[in-house]
């Protein structure tokens, strides 16, 4: 009986002793390379996290966008065969520099921590070295028509399934080669980058002003409260007063008493702020707040690469109550309000889905090394925002704005597309602004939201450049 206690007592002595030299070997031998590359870290996670392979992440259709690579030192490295196709969502994930996107968000499962206890065991017998593989939601037919529609501008573009909250596109430029990390400065001379930003995530970290698009969460409010409907007439008047200051229309055009379907449709500020008026700012937050303004979306991806939407004052975000806040402005997407591509799609999407806004959500299913399922991460929705038929109400005003308004730019091809342009002022006086769409297909049955912005356009409207990215977007996913 002895006799086999002592062999085995031998074995885990060797293999402790082998892992102590591992670990000296990396402590003593490479000091000075632990020491310049990642000072400041906790040097035996670096170590550790080198020593293993995470799991791949995978597109929604199998495509690999991450793996490890190991060298010949047996340390594995990060490799993105897309390159920056899906940089910003998936992220990076390097010892030296930290992690980003998925990659940090999904850090636990991908390099198969255990905890400490855990971890020393594993490697004892000799299952350390994987973490678990993550299928992400996103589609590489709306990454690549999203990519290309942007042209090499500055923007964004998120694609959601109103249904089930699944963000089939996310994609921001300029972007990057996560690949290029691996080569000493590059890092550092992105992140000092300031006048391109490539780093920043500008679907879920940016905030623009969001235009005329912002009148479809006014019309959300209006319709659902009760005291509107598609078929009320307001005065669409040039110059309106509107908190006490003459307000215009686009253009200078002025109207008559119009109704809200055709306010919409022609984009009426002095219409739309009226309505913000009238229905107030407790009417107003709320549906605000259950759209989602006012807090990180419930994403499975980093806080610090997320902004939430809403009013800010001084760099500060205050809600749609505060003193400060030029609730009729606000609600044609003008003044304090700053919203992410994200939060838009997001809005669109509770219009397609019948008022129901699911959870986003980046992750499909998480596999272990061993190809079993550990989680399927199932729809969840987040707020019943509107009834049934104030979304139908809504939708049907939308599919004015793509069928004879500022939005034809979006029509499909024998699909009814519903929509909303909008052109945020940036630099009035040398005509630079920021173009919007954010709409669905089909207006029946929404399958897909889109929200599409780029930044800082000289004389750029949302029909004009926003809309047709929305619209080749669609297009790929449908």
């Amino acid at each position: 009986m002895n006799k086999p206690i002592g062999r085995l007592f031998l074995v885990v002595l060797v293999m402790f002793a082998g892992l102590a030299g591992a670990t000296s070997w990396w402590t003593v031998v490479k000091a000075d390379e632990l020491n310049t590359e990642y000072t400041g870290q906790n040097r035996r996670d670096v170590l550790r996290g080198l020593k293993v392979r995470r799991g791949l992440i995978r597109a929604a259709d199998g495509t690999v966008l991450a793996r490890s690579v190991r060298d010949r030192e047996g340390i594995y490295s990060r490799r993105y065969p897309e390159a920056g196709l899906f940089a910003h969502a998936v992220g990076y994930s390097y010892a030296s520099i930290a992690q980003s996107g998925i990659e940090q968000s999904r850090n636990d499962l991908l390099s198969g921590e255990r905890g400490e206890l855990g971890n020393v065991f594993a490697e004892l017998l000799g299952r350390a070295d994987s973490g678990d593989d993550v299928t992400t939601t996103l589609d590489p037919k709306g990454q690549r028509a999203a990519l290309e529609a942007l042209g090499g501008r500055k923007g964004a573009v998120v694609a959601i399934e109103p249904e089930t909250g699944a963000i089939r596109a996310m994609v921001s430029t300029p972007g990057y080669d996560p690949n290029a990390f691996r080569r000493r400065g590059v890092f550092g001379r992105l992140s000092e980058d300031e006048a391109n930003s490539p780093l920043l995530n500008r679907a879920t970290q940016a905030g623009y002003q969001p235009g005329s698009t912002m009148k479809v969460a006014t019309a959300i409010a209006a319709i659902d409260s009760g005291r509107f409907s598609p078929e009320s007439r307001v005065n669409g008047r040039n110059g309106k007063e509107i908190s006490g200051v003459p307000l215009n229309n686009f253009g200078q055009a002025s109207y008559g008493d119009i109704t809200l379907t055709e306010a919409l449709t022609f984009s009426v500020n002095t219409v739309w702020a009226e309505v913000a008026e009238t229905l107030g700012k407790a009417t107003m937050d709320r549906y605000m707040d259950r759209l989602g303004f006012g807090a990180d979306p419930p994403l499975d991806y980093p806080d610090d690469q997320m902004l939430p939407s809403g009013n800010y004052r001084k760099g500060r975000l205050i809600p749609p109550t505060s003193r400060f806040v030029d609730i009729g402005r606000m609600g044609i997407g003008q003044a304090l309000l700053r919203v992410t591509p994200l939060q838009m799609a997001q809005v669109a999407a509770a219009v397609a889905n019948d008022g129901e806004l699911m959870e986003p959500r980046l992750v499909e299913k998480v596999v272990d090394r061993d190809g079993r399922t550990k989680e399927e991460i199932q729809p969840d929705e987040q707020n019943q925002v509107m009834s049934r038929e104030s979304a139908r109400q809504v939708a049907r005003m939308m599919a004015s704005v793509v069928r004879e308004g500022s939005g034809t730019a979006a029509a499909l091809q024998g699909i009814e597309v519903a929509g909303k342009t909008g052109t945020a002022e940036v630099d009035v006086a040398r005509d630079i602004a920021q173009p919007w769409f954010i709409g669905f297909a089909p207006t029946a049955n929404g399958r897909m939201a889109v929200a599409a912005t780029v930044e800082r356009v000289p004389g750029g409207t949302g029909g004009a450049i926003a809309a047709p990215i929305a619209r080749r977007v669609l297009e790929a996913l449908l």
